[in-house]
């Protein structure tokens, strides 16, 4: 059991497809364009609460720019010669200097013809940052990520169970909502290794069966920490 729990710690690689659109299908399909060489839209800015996703679908763009032949960077990574896709997260954090920085790059991103996708709590107007900046960030489309509701991360994981031909109790999926980490993600990998986990002990899945792995895994992360 405690080889189990070491092995759901993280979630796994953030893709579209492993990202649950609820309200944000319209963002997804432009995520997605922006991501292909032909895009037409190429500066794009997404803001939402935390936990609603936004890192994940930077992430999630990353991956499948660099699928399509792009070269994407993160900034402040960003050399010239990777400025064909850039992306930035939490850019309400950057101080004065980092926003300089950023307001250049937008700059050449743009008249290289490459693209940025930008990040960060709220929306344009409402950041702490240089007005020539807020202007340049405003310029592309604008979109929230509505984070899921609980109905539909319920929702969601018991779709994954079923595709796993699993019977995923109610009282389970409320359980892992009140007492795991909220994004979808990691939601699913707890799921995953308890359907791994119900296998290997015989048992069905509940919440007896639950409590048991996320103390096994609190255990592990434990000892992970103290021998570090």
């Amino acid at each position: 059991m405690k080889q189990l729990a070491l092995g759901i710690i993280d979630p796994p690689a953030p893709t579209f497809d492993n990202f649950v659109a609820g309200r944000n299908a319209e963002l997804i399909t432009i995520l997605r364009a922006q991501c292909r060489p032909d895009a037409a839209e190429r500066m794009v800015y997404l803001w939402g609460d935390a936990g609603c996703g936004r890192t994940h679908l930077l992430g999630a763009a990353a991956r499948a720019a660099e699928a399509a032949g792009l070269r994407p960077a993160w900034f402040p990574d960003v050399t010239d010669a990777a400025s064909e896709f850039v992306l930035v997260d939490d850019v309400e954090r950057l101080d004065i200097a980092t926003q300089t920085a950023l307001f250049v790059c937008y700059n050449e991103v743009r008249d290289a013809g490459g693209r940025l996708l930008a990040a960060g709590k709220v929306p344009p107007a409402q950041l702490p940052l240089r007005p020539e900046l807020l202007t340049r960030l405003a310029w592309g489309l604008v979109y929230q990520v509505h984070a899921l509701t609980d109905r539909e991360k319920s929702l969601a994981l018991e779709q994954h169970a079923r595709a796993r031909g699993l019977h995923l109790p109610t009282e389970v999926s409320a359980y892992l909502l009140r007492h795991e980490r909220r994004d979808l993600p990691s939601l699913m990998a707890m799921l995953d290794a308890l359907d791994r986990y119900s296998l290997e002990a015989q048992r069905p899945i509940t919440v007896p069966l639950l409590r048991e792995l996320l103390q096994a895994s609190a255990a592990s992360r434990s000892f992970q920490e103290d021998t570090t």
